[in-house]
């Protein structure tokens, strides 16, 4: 029983040491130039230390919100696609209505300017 999740811990084994094999590569191979730009925090486009009551833009979190809401859609899609030969055109429709009422949710925040960077 146990024999079938051999395959399972080979590929996580592979995968950590794939993964810190890159790490070291980059680091002891990568050039090391820093200056205050690199070195310096970015977070939101504002800088961070200033003060707590300052007005900011709330389009970066607009724009972070649309994209969970418009990348939630692949996550319905994939297991629709695997099971679409089972479910046939009822679970064709029923896709097709979802996706319309996305894309008429992305038309309407486009035409409202949503999008839209300054």
């Amino acid at each position: 029983m146990l024999s079938n999740y051999l395959p399972v811990l080979i590929f996580l084994a592979l995968s950590f040491a794939m993964g810190a094999i890159m790490v070291s590569l980059g680091y002891f191979l990568g050039t090391r130039r820093p200056d205050g730009e690199k070195l310096s925090p970015y977070e939101c486009g504002f800088e961070s230390f200033e003060d707590a009551r300052m007005k900011f833009d709330v389009r970066y979190y607009l724009v972070a919100i649309l994209f969970i809401i418009f990348d939630l859609e692949i996550a319905f899609l994939f297991p629709w696609a695997i099971v679409l030969d089972k479910i046939g055109l009822f679970g064709f429709v029923a896709m097709a209505v979802f996706l319309g009422i996305l894309v008429i949710g992305f038309i309407y925040e486009w035409k409202k300017g949503a999008l839209e960077w300054e």
